[in-house]
């Protein structure tokens, strides 16, 4: 629930017409699903103007408009009209000034990888304790971040949601929305190299999650990682760790690991068994962070071991489907190397009587070392699979490289587009129901079509 005079005060607006005081059911967006005595925020993007909408957003029940220009519209006069100077920023405010009212804890999950994951873990757990908002999807931008935060209010106990960016100043952006109690860095990885340069500009980007957490301003961070590691030593905020390693450095830390029947497990701190419905052993750092995060919020180990023990993973990352008959590990969600390194150590892990086949996908934005990256996967590839289907000019240099590692020429396939790796993938490599095919790529590469068999 909004009032006019709190959308006036959070956007620095000007009140173009309509009467004090007014509300509002809450702030949309969309004016395909706007509800009834709601507002309409007529957002700008690259490819759509949510002005074009606002006579649609009208004859949907729309109370309020939020523009940044109606010229040539006529709006009736039971109609609030608020002129802004940025429809994104207005978004932005708004979801801030909600955030500024809400009491509950709100934990922030940011790095190169396992964003989305984590922060499923962590909401699936908080949720035993009282109903909670997080991010829908991978709404993790300027745009879907403020979209989720706008929908705060008093029912909610928790808000979990994840810090996604593509430039510099994103992150801290955002953080600056969300005002985080608690701030979680998974990683750092080779991701949106285009933009950041090489591994110190990522650094740089995710850790300014942690320049805007309000008490207790608790930092959780992944000590295996080199980067990240350096946190430790910085002061104005608490800092708390976890790992997996044999000798277990961190507060939090994993030993044991192993997979057992298909699934991951593992034992916290030497004292608490845990397991996971997966294949990938790189999923233990996820769910350290849950666990991290539970812990301090006040969670016991055995909600947390039960919780876990049931989590359904999302779409694409990492799951084990049939489909007519063939086994498929589906890990298409999106792709960079330390992502395309976890799940070829997954298929090269798991117990398989048949062959173990890879569709791989270019991993894009890497910037100028974007061909060396893709080349260095050629010796896991010979050593994991017993076929390749290489989509894309990238891949195709994988291939090559993994043909001069010694991988059978005619194992090889390279072609341009998912669809046609589907059919190489049904006439040329043939499956059976005793392979295994894990399917990779970055989000554009549409690698979900080779599933549509």
């Amino acid at each position: 629930m909004f009032t006019l005079e709190e959308i006036i005060r959070a956007t620095a607006g000007r009140l173009i017409q309509g009467e004090l005081p007014g509300r509002f059911k809450g702030i949309s967006t969309d004016s395909r699903t706007i509800k009834p005595k709601e507002a309409f925020l007529a957002l700008k993007g690259d490819n759509f103007d949510g002005h074009d909408f606002i006579p649609f957003a009208l004859r949907s029940g729309a109370a309020c408009i939020i523009a940044e220009d109606t010229a040539g519209l006529s709006f009736p006069k039971n109609i609030s009209l608020v002129k802004v100077a940025d429809t994104t920023l207005a978004l932005g405010n708004l979801a801030r000034f909600r955030r500024e009212r809400f009491e509950g804890p709100l934990v922030a999950v940011t790095g190169s990888n396992g964003k989305t994951t984590v922060k499923e873990m962590i909401a699936w757990i908080l949720s035993l304790k009282g109903p909670l908002l997080k991010n829908e999807g991978t709404k993790n931008n300027q745009i879907g971040l403020p979209q989720t935060l706008i929908r705060l209010n008093r029912r909610h106990s928790f808000a979990v949601v994840e810090i996604g960016t593509n430039h510099f100043g994103e992150v801290g952006y955002l953080s600056a929305i969300a005002r985080p109690n608690i701030g979680v860095l998974t990683n750092i990885g080779p991701s949106h190299l285009e933009s950041f340069g090489d591994l110190g500009g990522v650094m740089k980007e995710k850790s300014s999650l942690l320049d805007n957490l309000l008490p207790p301003a608790i930092a959780l961070f992944n000590s295996d990682d080199r980067y990240l590691r350096s946190l430790a030593k910085k002061g104005g905020r608490k800092a708390h760790s976890f790992s997996y390693c044999v000798r277990g450095k961190g507060d939090f830390y994993a030993s044991s690991v192993r997979l057992e029947g298909g699934k991951v497990k593992f034992r916290l701190n030497r004292r608490f068994d845990f397991e996971l419905p997966t294949l990938g052993t790189h999923n233990v750092y996820n769910a350290l962070a849950a666990i991290a995060t539970a812990r301090i919020l006040g969670f016991g180990l055995k909600d947390i071991s039960r919780r876990l023990a049931s989590f359904d993973f999302p779409r694409g990352r990492l799951k084990l489907v049939e489909i007519k008959g063939v086994r498929f590990i589906d890990d298409t969600y999106n792709s960079n190397p330390l992502s395309l390194g976890s799940a070829l150590n997954a298929l090269g892990a798991l117990k398989c009587k048949g062959r173990k086949i890879l569709v791989m996908g270019d991993m894009l934005e890497l910037g100028g070392k974007k061909e060396l990256l893709h080349r260095r996967f050629a010796g896991s590839i010979t050593d994991i699979c017993d076929a390749l289907i290489a989509v894309g000019e990238l891949s195709a240099l994988t291939a090559a490289s993994a043909r001069r590692a010694g991988f059978d020429g005619g194992k090889i396939f390279c072609c341009s587009s998912s669809c046609q790796a589907r059919e190489l993938l049904l006439n040329k490599v043939a499956p059976g129901n005793k392979d295994v095919i894990l399917v990779k790529g970055s989000r554009s590469m549409k690698m979900e079509e080779v599933f549509k068999i």
